[in-house]
């Protein structure tokens, strides 16, 4: 079939090389001079598998208020009057149960294990760099009851058969010896020796190289208006270059997915939640990190990428705004300044945002939509690069009506009742 995809992140990018492998004639269109150049650009680098969690989840409405009131806290509201915003919020706090959050880890570590198995044959297919290792996770905990509420965490890890070793202090400096130089003290990390790290600008440009000389089409520069529709499906993709066709369409534009599907009549329950990350060339690698350390305090990940460390996190929430606060620096100085001080200089680093397409349960939305030719990949919120792998080959699998190494009934849209009529 021909197929056409409107994206060109990492998430349109992987889908492009699956659905180029399963034999399918595929153009990628994208705004954009080049791949990843949105919220794939600057990402903070893990590819954590194991580590797929919700962000709605028990004790999270408390922990929000507390991180709201912080002046330099991993949240901020910056209130807007827009309905779409608040409807979000209820949806995300209806998710703060036990058993919702149980649920929807346990679809997100499904598809991020299949995801991390695509990945490994993936490198091994293609040889593609990408300041890429495969040296694991450390979850950091600075307070017991951080430590304590792993145990949720762990049971689902134990149910889909994810490694994982709970560390004491001396267990975390073994698995990240620059945590030695820490400036505050810690009483322990969860470790998940299967994730990895790397630059997700760096693997698309790559894997979108490596797409196009095996035929796959990019389109840059080109401005997507609408999606016409005719008899229930799609009957093209009017941009400013024109009316493009295809026999079946991808939708893998993250945040923008919803503004595009709206007009269709598709509610597609996504919203955009804006991180930051600061990438600081490294000074003294035997004080750096080996791998990725996530501080549970400050909800920012600090990970080794080359001869450089991403230090990304925070959460912003503030609609469609992409201005680059520089109060937020805060959080990700700090927690870099604190767990890794003499790694690297802070004072050169190059500081970024972007915008992450949150779905209130946390997991994607993959799979058919209401029209019988559209297709969704989209929603994957903090994890896009995770479960990249997993999700074009989810998708791949669907468009040519082979049935997925995985369950992917729970992934579409179908699980939101409101969001398709």
């Amino acid at each position: 079939m021909k197929v056409l995809i409107l994206g060109s992140g990492v998430i349109g990018t992987t889908s492009a090389h699956y659905l180029a492998q399963a034999g399918h004639e595929v153009t990628v269109i994208d705004r954009q001079p080049g791949p990843g150049l949105e919220t794939s650009y600057a990402n903070a680098g893990e590819l954590s598998y194991g580590y797929a969690s919700p962000w709605a989840g028990p004790g999270i409405p408390v922990k929000a208020i507390k991180w709201l009131l912080m002046t330099d806290g991993p949240l901020v509201l910056r209130p807007k009057l827009d309905p779409r915003m608040w409807i979000w919020g209820l949806q995300l706090l209806a998710n703060c149960t036990e058993r919702a959050y149980a649920v929807n880890k346990g679809r997100m570590v499904r598809l991020a294990e299949y995801s991390r198995d695509r990945m490994i044959a993936l490198r091994a297919e293609t040889g593609l760099a990408f300041d890429g290792r495969q040296q694991g996770t450390v979850q950091l905990f600075r307070e017991q009851k951080q430590l304590d509420h792993a145990a949720d965490d762990i049971a689902v890890l134990k149910r889909y058969g994810v490694p994982y070793e709970v560390l004491d202090p001396k267990g975390c400096v073994a698995a990240e010896p620059g945590l030695a130089t820490a400036t505050v003290p810690f009483v322990g990390g969860l470790r998940l020796a299967n994730d990895d790290t790397g630059d997700c600008k760096m693997f698309t440009e790559a894997l979108a190289g490596r797409a196009a000389s095996h035929g796959v089409a990019f389109r840059y520069g080109t401005r997507i208006d609408h999606i016409a529709i005719e008899a229930g499906a799609v009957t093209g993709v009017a941009t400013d270059k024109g009316m493009l066709t295809a026999d079946a369409y991808v939708v893998a534009l993250g945040s923008y997915s919803p503004l595009l599907l709206r007009p269709l009549g598709i509610g597609l329950p996504v919203y955009p939640i804006k991180g930051y990350s600061l990438t600081v060339p490294i000074t003294d690698a035997s004080v750096a990190p080996v791998s990725t350390v996530m501080d549970e305090t400050y909800k920012v990940a600090t990970t080794r990428l080359g001869d450089r460390i991403r230090v990304g996190g925070t959460a912003e929430i503030a609609g469609y705004d992409t201005t680059l606060h520089p109060a937020r620096r805060g959080p990700l100085d700090r927690s870099l300044r604190e767990l890794f001080p003499s790694a690297g200089d802070a004072s050169k680093a190059s500081f970024w945002c972007g915008l992450r397409p949150m779905t209130p349960d946390g997991t994607p939305v993959l799979g058919r939509s209401k029209f019988s030719n559209l297709y969704l990949n989209t929603g994957h919120g903090t994890l896009g690069w995770t479960m990249a792998a997993g999700s074009g080959r989810v998708l791949a699998d669907i468009i040519s009506g082979q049935t997925p190494d995985i369950e992917v009934a729970d992934l579409g849209l179908s699980r939101y009742a409101y969001a398709s009529g």
